[in-house]
């Protein structure tokens, strides 16, 4: 493997996909291309048989100056393959891009990065160490990757600046494109609605204590109802360097009037309006629905799962008043069970990193001009934040996928990523570091 493109092709090839058990991930098949890549090992952790993280450094001049790390995800979420037009599993290139599951979320960055950190492998000693980690289980929360390895194995993976994802196009302001850097997320707080009935025969329904009916309400009610408008600093800042005009500016930043102007936006561009109101909504999606298991049993359990996602500033009781409030009367008969949290968090858009990137970003455009923006969903790199560590996720993309279009590719189908923009994040990447590392305190 002589380039990014080709380790992206094998990590897609090696098909890491995570389903949330935890013999899923197999991630030692990536652990093992990056050692093929790099012609070294790296430092394994394996927490869980198969679920290798693999950690590689190289040790500063000074042991107490500040450390930068490069970190990546390996594991992948499941396809629904009839909708691909590519395998998800190819790694195929064709109309210049590189097709498959993880292209975008976050196989291209962590190929990127290993390119970047082995280049300098073979340059001169940093002050600080340089490390690059690849990590196992991130689509499942991290319990055999990155939380395992801050909780367990800190002052190994220990960094007070780190670039990880998400990597964004650019989006698009009054004056160009302005290129995009993810200074935080929201936190997820995923939960379980479950309903209890008494079972019987399907055939007879009449008076019947049937479980999954309370529970089709309870979700129909959280998918429709709406939550309020919450206009955070973090928003305020991403609206203002778009240069938009007042009355459009105000539109996307007045509590009253955003979600008329999400509306208004959906009708041409409906990607970006489902971005613009998740930064600025609680948001309550119902994802799995288990009632029954006997097509003439009526059940007597049903559970669903819905994922919340939090802003800033909003917690637990968040969620139950507004759960609350939506369920009316079948608030009685539904048990709610809080099953995994993170709360949201951010980095400061300032410092020894922050202008890096900018130094980037102004060698490769020639324009210091950032969108400071947040991402609905959640990264590793919030473990790392909780230590106290800056971490920011950014990269540099051609023009042949929007932002919008960009959005709809995580998780989703046909995820692509062209190999200019590949070519774009390995230069870029690379300058941050040499900025990062010019940039000595």
């Amino acid at each position: 493997m002589s380039n990014a493109i080709d380790l992206l092709q094998a990590l897609i090839v090696n098909r890491c996909v995570n389903d949330g058990t935890p013999d899923s991930g197999h991630e030692y098949r990536s652990v093992g291309t990056l050692s093929e890549f790099f012609g070294e090992s790296g430092q394994v952790f394996e927490p869980h048989p198969g679920r290798q993280s693999v950690l590689y450094r190289i040790p500063g001049s000074d042991p107490s100056a500040e450390r930068l790390m490069l970190m990546g995800h390996l594991d992948v979420v499941p396809v629904s393959a009839t909708g691909w037009t590519h395998d998800p599993f190819g790694g195929e290139i064709d109309d210049g891009f590189v097709w498959g599951r993880g292209a975008v979320d976050m196989l291209n960055v962590t190929a990127a990065m290993a390119m970047v950190f082995r280049q300098r492998m073979s340059g001169p000693q940093p002050q600080g160490d340089l490390l690059f980690l690849a990590v196992a289980d991130e689509e499942n929360g991290g319990a055999y990757g990155a939380e395992y390895l801050v909780d367990h194995h800190w002052e190994t993976v220990r960094s007070e600046y780190m670039l990880t994802e998400i990597a964004y196009p650019a989006v698009s302001g009054v004056a160009g494109p302005i290129p995009a850097i993810n200074v935080g997320e929201k936190g997820p707080f995923w939960h379980q609605l479950r309903s209890a009935g008494t079972p019987g025969h399907g055939s007879q329904p009449y008076g019947a204590d049937n479980a999954l009916i309370p529970l089709a309400r309870a979700v129909t009610s959280v998918a429709g109802s709406p939550t309020p408008v919450i206009i955070t600093d973090d928003w305020r800042s991403f609206v203002e360097t778009l240069g938009l005009p007042d009355a459009q500016k105000i539109g996307l930043v007045d509590p009253d009037l955003l979600d008329e102007t999400i509306d208004a936006i959906a009708v041409t561009d409906p990607f970006f309006a489902r971005y613009v109101h998740a930064c600025t909504h609680l948001t309550l999606t119902p994802t799995v629905l288990n009632a029954g298991g006997k097509a003439n049993v009526i059940p007597d359990e049903a559970v669903a799962s819905i994922d919340a996602r939090l802003l800033p500033g909003q917690d637990e009781d968040t969620v139950r008043e507004h759960l609350a409030k939506i369920l009316g009367g079948d608030a009685e008969s539904i048990t709610v069970e809080l099953v995994r949290t993170s709360a949201a968090n951010s980095s400061r858009p300032a410092g020894r990193l922050w202008e890096a990137l900018l130094d980037a970003y102004e060698v490769n455009l020639g324009d210091r001009r950032v969108a400071p923006t947040l991402t609905p969903a959640s990264t590793d790199a919030r473990f790392w934040r909780r230590r106290g560590a800056v971490a920011y996720g950014a990269g540099l993309f051609c023009d042949r996928v929007s932002f919008p279009e960009f959005l709809t590719m995580f998780h989703g189908h046909d995820e692509r990523i062209s190999l200019e923009s590949m070519d774009l994040t390995v230069k870029f990447l690379g300058e941050a570091v040499a900025a990062f590392e010019r940039r000595s305190p």
